[in-house]
């Protein structure tokens, strides 16, 4: 077939503009980004001695997932350890898919040698958040890193563009490892004084040769004088709030698990397990010296945790020399009531957008008529049929072989039961798989009463809820009269100080079955979570489906498939991408024909 060369020009003109409109197309969808993990066991030295930890692709702490508001993320783990492994990604609120929520209760574990492919969009959320392996104890050998979430550029963000970003993870850190631990817990010992405190995976500056033996590596954060920093602080440790510093800078805290804060100087900020905090740091000092970056226990009462101090060395370009003399003041170590009023103050920028362009406050809580009220009660470990463990409305959480999700999705009978009480009952305490049934779109009040001896925090997945009120004592009917119905900041994480409550107030608008649990590692172990069903009546079409790549285990394991007749990746996932790898190829045997 013959063609003139302007009958060519103009056909190739004709497919050139058909293809570019497919492309167009196809890449008006929100970004996917793919991401291989291997989880294994590597060698490290955090306070001086060799030992097993869990990394992400050989990194301890793992590497961050840095993406941008409703990007779909496709992240395929291959699990290289000795047992069993679920990721969980601690604050992503997982929109209508608790299938990659990554709990006992939602997925079942990725078996030694496999691999498994998560799939999930960042839907409506911007923020700091992190991920980290959600059995087994298994955290308390790492295996954690950072998310980071960025708003998209039509969302203006609440402060000047930063020079710098950093993420930070300060944690506490045992030289046993987590399979000692998790006996040790189960035992009825109590975990004790960590050996020490890391951050970012390195343990102290030696700041004092009496307490920080030499040869240990420590961390050291680069910077430029004049320049703002934004500082994102994880405590992805074990059991311990921390304290964290900054010699002589102050923090400016613009964002906490998703949220704009009102902005507001501090000195320090006591982070509690789980929790995660953005400040602002402007290097405004004469860089005389370094300076000292410091995660310091809280409220604890024994001599052995004089050494466990983290400490990190920040350092200005035209530093005049190395940090010395003594680390900066932390608040009284017993003052609760200190760290109970930095935690008030903490407030919603209710006229700052975030991941939407209406501002935060449009959706004015404080004005919804509350459904469901849940008084939760936690208590220390005690002994249930001969076993220590730990409850929550005098129940522990059993976990079933097959996931309550899967049960759910199967019409398995027998393997939960919608039943668990809103307020501690007149019984003996009892192991059993309770689940809470909640109303969808309905309003839930959660009030948490510790009546532990040390700060829990407790985390609640596929939400962000407001955090209303806290105070000592015993929370009554009466205590809705201190409740902030305006600025409360919406989080994932709260603390309760013993001896104390804490009040939240959650929408339940996203349908699935999600995860209510103790941060405090050796608490969770041992029973103190709870599953919330939130079942749409009318079968909403948009929760995304069983995936095609489902582990079946429990009562399903008959359905399961042998890995190797496994693919690595969804074939939806993959979609957008071989879309344009097929229109790139149309395109060039149309050009080509054009010529022909």
């Amino acid at each position: 077939m013959y063609i003139s060369s302007s009958s060519s020009y103009y056909c190739c003109i004709f497919w050139f503009n058909w293809v570019l409109c497919l492309i167009s197309f196809s890449s008006a969808t929100d970004p996917y980004v793919f991401f291989d993990w291997t989880v294994s066991y590597v060698t490290a030295s955090p306070l001086g001695v060799k030992q097993q930890v869990i990394g992400v692709e050989g990194q301890f702490p793992g590497p961050i997932l840095n993406v941008t508001t409703n990007w779909n993320v496709v992240v395929n783990v291959k699990n290289n350890l000795d047992e069993p492994l679920l990721l969980t990604w601690n604050g992503i609120q997982q929109r209508k898919n608790a299938w990659q929520d990554g709990v006992s209760g939602t997925n079942c574990p990725i078996p030694a040698g496999w691999n498994w492919t998560y799939q999930f969009q960042v839907k409506d959320q911007i923020g700091s958040f992190f991920y980290f392996p959600s059995l087994y104890f298994q955290r308390a050998a790492g295996g954690y890193g950072g998310i980071v979430i960025n708003n998209r550029d039509v969302i203006a963000v609440p402060f000047e563009t930063p020079d710098g970003d950093i993420t930070l993870f300060i944690s506490d850190w045992y030289i046993k490892s987590h399979k000692e631990l998790r006996e040790q817990v189960e035992s009825g010992v109590g975990l004790g004084a960590p050996d020490g405190i890391l951050i970012n995976g390195f343990g102290p500056y030696r700041y004092d040769s009496a307490v920080v033996p030499d040869g240990i590596a420590f961390q050291t954060i680069y910077v430029d004088p004049g320049k703002t920093y934004r500082i994102r602080v994880h405590n992805i440790g074990i059991s311990t709030s921390l304290n964290f510093r900054v010699q002589n800078h102050n923090l400016l805290l613009v964002e906490t698990e998703g949220s704009y804060t009102v902005q507001q100087n501090y000195t320090n900020m006591d982070i509690h397990v789980g929790q995660s905090y953005s400040f602002l740091v402007t290097m405004d000092q004469n860089a005389s010296s370094d300076y000292y970056i410091v995660a310091s226990p809280r409220f604890v009462n024994s001599s052995a945790w004089t050494k466990a101090i983290g400490v990190a060395i920040l350092h200005y370009s035209n530093s005049l020399g190395p940090a010395s003399g003594p680390l900066p003041d932390p608040p009284n170590e017993y003052d609760t009531y200190f760290s109970m009023n930095q935690a008030r103050s903490i407030r919603w920028n209710v006229s700052a957008g975030a991941a939407r362009p209406n501002p935060q406050g449009s959706f004015k809580y404080g004005q919804i008529t509350v459904t469901d009220v849940y008084v939760i009660l936690n208590r220390p470990p005690e002994l249930i049929d001969g076993k220590w463990r730990t409850t929550l409305n005098g129940i522990s959480y059993l976990a079933p072989s097959t996931p309550l999700k899967l049960a759910q999705q199967f019409n398995i009978p027998g393997v939960f039961k919608l039943d668990f009480p809103n307020r501690l009952m007149n019984r003996p305490a009892k192991v059993d798989t309770s689940v809470i049934n909640g109303t969808f779109k309905g309003f839930m009040e959660i009030i948490f009463q510790n009546n532990d001896t040390t700060v829990q925090s407790y985390h609640l997945d596929g939400y962000a809820f407001f955090v209303v009120g806290m105070d000592n004592g015993v929370w009554t009917e009466n205590s809705r009269s201190t409740y902030n119905k305006w600025d409360g900041v919406a989080r994932c994480t709260t603390q309760v100080f013993p001896g104390a409550w804490t009040a939240i107030l959650v929408s339940l608008d996203n349908a699935g079955i999600w995860n209510l649990r103790a941060q405090n590692l050796d608490s969770w172990h041992l029973g103190q979570e709870v599953y919330l069903s939130v079942v749409n009546p009318d079968m909403d079409k948009n929760e995304l489906p069983l995936p095609d790549n489902t582990i079946y285990c429990g009562a399903l394991s008959s359905l399961q498939k042998d890995q190797a007749q496994r693919v690595n990746f969804s074939r939806a996932s993959r979609c957008p991408v071989a879309m344009k790898t097929i229109l790139a190829a149309v395109f060039l045997a149309l050009f080509g024909t054009c010529f022909t």
